[in-house]
């Protein structure tokens, strides 16, 4: 098969994960509309299809380790880092993690908030690739971004199922980013 065909195929099947995803408005908050990729995990073909373009990501490949994000951030990366074979480590939010922990707060659409590493995990490896299920504003990316940089280690990319492309979270993060699907949309 071609390579031209191939990528068509392969975007038409990426294109149906939308149909996976479900909206709820005024969630967590009025005005917000959460965008719910729960969906995409009941269905293990479209899950092992996602997981399978997700780890083959040159993202991946240039990183030593995997970074995931509390808590959907999990979902993805753990069945990355099985399936490419890469260590992963986890950024979890308050009161989540024991031991010496790097700590980082930020801000959020509808809140504040803060995310930490477990310092003895993030000494071992020198690139992360940051895994998420969205990427919206960049808040959160930016706070994981943050924790990594600021320990002198490297991000060789962010790594997220879904992108909202209206809210430009790309445009405050300064590292290759990948996104399976790409909404335009107003909201969350």
């Amino acid at each position: 098969m071609c390579r031209t065909v191939k990528l068509i195929i392969d975007l038409l099947r990426m294109n149906s994960l939308k149909e996976f995803i479900d909206t709820y408005k005024d969630y967590p908050k009025k005005g917000i509309e959460f965008k719910d990729v729960l969906g995409i995990i009941q269905e293990p073909r479209i899950f092992k299809e996602l997981i399978l373009k997700m780890s083959s990501s040159q993202i991946i490949k240039n990183a030593e380790a995997i970074i995931s994000i509390d808590a959907r951030g999990f979902i993805f990366g753990s069945a990355i880092s099985l399936q490419a074979s890469k260590p992963m480590i986890v950024a979890r939010k308050p009161g989540k993690l024991p031991g010496d922990l790097f700590k980082e707060d930020y801000s959020l659409e509808y809140g504040e908030n803060s995310l930490s590493v477990q310092k003895k995990a993030l000494q071992k490896y020198n690139s992360y690739a940051i895994v998420d299920d969205l990427l919206a504003t960049g808040g959160t990316v930016n706070c994981v971004k943050k924790l990594i940089e600021g320990n002198d280690k490297k991000v060789a990319g962010l790594l997220v199922v879904v992108e909202l492309l209206k809210l430009e979270g790309r445009l405050k993060l300064n590292v290759p980013i990948e996104s399976v699907i790409k909404i335009w949309t107003k909201y969350f």
